[in-house]
């Protein structure tokens, strides 16, 4: 299983972009502590979940997906849970 970050900018703020955010929850434990970054861990590739995630965003929006798995990692101004669960995905 892969730890899959997910950056987007949607280019439409007007837009209901609720399909999009729970696609993102159903992909497996995920993590989602800033406006339009989440962290997914998943089975799927960064291609499928791109793929996965494109219908649900506007073809002006702009969407980023990277294997993050590993234990490298470095973060700031976050609650102890969030730290907890960054580190536990991060050393899986």
């Amino acid at each position: 299983m892969g730890l899959l970050l997910v950056e987007y900018d949607l280019t439409k703020p007007s837009q209901d972009y609720t399909k999009l955010i729970e696609q993102l929850k159903s992909f497996g434990p995920w993590w989602h502590g800033l406006d339009s970054t989440w962290i997914v861990r998943t089975e799927l590739t960064t291609v499928q979940l791109r793929d996965a995630l494109k219908p649900y965003i506007d073809s002006s929006d702009r969407l980023l997906v990277l294997d993050v798995t590993g234990d490298a990692g470095a973060w700031s101004n976050f609650s102890k849970k969030t730290s907890d669960w960054l580190l536990d995905q991060l050393t899986r």
